[in-house]
């Protein structure tokens, strides 16, 4: 896994991938219902502040957001 540091990203790139993530199966933000926009800016905010992280896989060729613990 390599990390992936928010400053290599441009903003499409960045957009991009937060809404791939949240796209994807799996993505729970509980019971409630939330809409797209809020989501994109809760994971950005998670993003930003060092919660989560992006990462790449190289041996997949895939990008995921995952915590940081």
């Amino acid at each position: 896994m390599i990390p992936i540091p928010l400053s290599e990203l441009s903003d499409a790139a960045l957009l991009g991938v937060v809404e791939a993530f949240i796209l994807r199966e799996g993505t729970d933000y509980g019971h409630q219902d939330i809409d797209f926009a809020h989501k994109r800016e809760a994971v950005l905010s998670a993003l930003r502040s060092g919660r989560a992280q992006i990462c790449y896989y190289p041996e997949s060729d895939h990008i995921d957001i995952e915590p940081v613990t």
